[in-house]
């Protein structure tokens, strides 16, 4: 089974979940490719794919929209798994961000693609890595700073995706 899981990242905080997720998913027997989501040109050499992305405003980088747009036909044709990365502090993050998962526009490419689960985890703000305007943002926005991921949480999905595919291929 090979897998790709390919994420969009400002400050590295979703490629560290990538990273984690693919080391899951690894330990499971799978054949697994962790890349940036600019970096994938194809997806029909993977059986399946976890796309992921950070979540600023709203919305996902661009990258993985790219992807999705790009590789919708081949992304339907395989189990697909989507994450976002966004809010900072303790709770749910669905409940924190009420209710959003994913970007609104992105809803018909879904509908496309029928992910097989779609998760939110929190995320990390470092503000010694921003710039001056995005410190002015989380400032304004009253964001938590730090680091409020959930390792558990992410690596129990992975071995939910692993646990799938196993099964599939059993069957």
């Amino acid at each position: 089974m090979k897998v790709l899981v390919a994420y969009a990242s400002k400050y590295g905080s979703t490629a560290e979940m990538a990273q984690k997720m693919g080391e899951v998913l690894r330990k499971a027997d799978m054949e697994v490719g962790v890349f940036s989501a600019d970096l994938v040109t194809d997806v029909k050499p993977y059986d399946a794919v976890v796309l992921g992305s950070a979540v600023y405003a709203g919305s996902w980088m661009k990258p993985v929209v790219e992807l999705l747009e790009t590789q919708e036909k081949d992304l339907a044709t395989r189990p697909v798994w989507i994450f976002s990365c966004g809010p900072t502090g303790e709770g749910d993050p669905v409940e924190i961000m009420h209710g959003w998962r994913y970007p609104e526009a992105l809803e018909p490419l879904l509908q496309q693609i029928q992910p097989r689960a779609i998760a939110f985890f929190h995320g990390k703000i470092d503000p010694e890595k921003m710039h001056w305007g995005e410190k002015l943002i989380i400032k304004a926005l009253r964001a938590r700073t730090g680091d409020f991921r959930d390792w558990k949480a992410i690596e129990a999905w992975a071995q939910d995706i692993a646990l799938a595919l196993r099964s599939e291929r059993v069957a």
